[in-house]
């Protein structure tokens, strides 16, 4: 009896500290997915804190064009992976954004490899292919230092991270959206007049972003 009591503690402990946590957030999108499910969603914006903060920065660019933001902040590639069926194939769009990488390098869900980081990214992407959605892959913001985990030195972890996404995009004859090379500083970091933060665009960042991006997307899908 005692024995079952035990068992029977552990298990509601478990309930209540992390068994059944959301931890890719699944829910977070659910009931807008099923509003806009049947609607002319032609790219959806898969990402992290990025990409959740350019809606609310700039909401226009998503209300004056066919753009659905899929970010949520602090998330890793393993967590984008796992909600990527729910939160960009069942919505059919022609096209998906994907920029992610830089909370994998904090580690955000733990240690994990930059090949590992691009396998994530890979899956991703053969998941869109394998249901018609075509991809833009987009590099990873340049950062050199996390407020949130100042014992990282994120710098040339970008640079590397960067060079396999570019080389796979290159051999597997995708578009990469390269945001690097026009927000970088001369000590590998953001540009402070782009993102104070070191991480984060302000709204100068994301003008940078939008140009960028906009050409790559007429060319994908024109």
């Amino acid at each position: 009896m005692r024995e079952k009591v035990i068992i029977f503690a552990i298990l509601i402990l478990g309930v209540h500290h992390g068994f059944s946590q959301d931890w890719a957030n699944l829910n977070k999108f659910k009931r807008d997915n099923m509003e806009i499910k049947n609607k002319n969603n032609r790219v959806v914006f898969m990402g992290n804190s990025i990409t959740e903060a350019w809606e609310n920065m700039h909401p226009e660019f998503f209300e004056m064009n066919p753009f659905v933001n899929r970010g949520i902040s602090g998330q890793t590639t393993p967590q984008m992976l796992l909600r990527f069926r729910q939160d960009v194939i069942e919505l059919k769009p022609e096209l998906v954004v994907i920029l992610a990488g830089i909370n994998d390098i904090a580690e955000n869900t733990g240690p994990i490899t930059q090949d590992e980081i691009l396998n994530n990214i890979i899956s991703m992407v053969e998941l869109a292919r394998a249901n018609k959605i075509k991809v833009l892959l987009c590099s990873v913001l340049p950062a050199n230092r996390f407020q949130w985990r100042p014992s990282i030195k994120p710098a040339d972890k970008v640079i590397e991270l960067n060079k396999k996404i570019l080389d796979y995009a290159t051999k597997s004859n995708l578009n990469y959206v390269n945001y690097y090379n026009e927000m970088v500083d001369d000590q590998k970091g953001l540009k402070y007049e782009l993102g104070e933060d070191g991480v984060h665009p302000n709204a100068k960042g994301y003008d940078i972003m939008e140009a960028i991006l906009l050409k790559e997307i007429s060319q994908v899908l024109d």
